[in-house]
């Protein structure tokens, strides 16, 4: 394993995952999905989010008029997957050290998609760090501090890349500006996929 990109304490794996390993863990997440459909989620205020999202482990994080919060089921009401062996490896190649992940947030990107500067602060324990996995097309990834605001820094991430969000990077904001949709043959439909795996108690 080369070692990786350091850019705001991010650590970037650039084509972590050849072809072949990014079609076998696309046939694993259609398999996951089939149990858990994806579901075009909304903010607490009602706003529909751009993306569509399912998840995979003991814990999928889910939002509504409720409010941001992990949930041991899917909002149709059935037990989320399990993570599948695929993903979880790559968990276990660059966060060795890390307790198990208990949740597999899937997202998937259509065209004009987008997710905004946010932290993932709704763990128990972050010490444990955040692992991201980009499939399909291209998605420019930006980064930026612990408090809101400020000058941030921006990257492209390819399908089989993989980020590292822990240490002094795992309460920065960070969101994906915009994706390059049809950039990828991975998926026949184009766009793309982030799983972000993370330990939730």
């Amino acid at each position: 394993m080369t070692a990786p990109l350091s850019i705001r304490d991010f650590s970037l794996f650039h084509g972590f995952l050849d072809r072949s390993a990014q079609e076998s863990m696309v046939a694993d997440l259609r398999a996951a999905l089939e149990v858990a459909p994806l579901v075009q989620p909304v903010t607490p205020r009602g706003r529909p989010m751009s993306v569509r999202m399912s998840a995979a482990g003991r814990f999928g994080w889910i939002t509504d008029r409720k409010g941001y919060r992990y949930s041991e089921t899917h909002p149709d009401g059935q037990p989320w997957p399990p993570i599948p062996d695929s993903v979880r490896a790559v968990w276990d190649a660059v966060v060795p050290d890390a307790r198990p992940p208990e949740c597999c947030l899937i997202n998937w990107y259509g065209e004009g998609a987008r997710m905004g500067l946010h932290q993932d602060r709704d763990e128990a324990d972050f010490d444990q760090p955040v692992v991201s996995i980009s499939l399909g097309d291209d998605g420019l990834f930006r980064m930026g501090n612990v408090e809101r605001g400020g000058k941030t820094e921006s990257v492209w991430l390819r399908s089989g890349d993989v980020v590292v969000m822990g240490g002094a990077a795992r309460l920065r904001h960070h969101g994906v500006d915009r994706i390059r949709f049809g950039s990828s043959t991975l998926l026949p439909k184009g766009g793309r996929i982030n799983l972000t795996l993370r330990v939730v108690s």
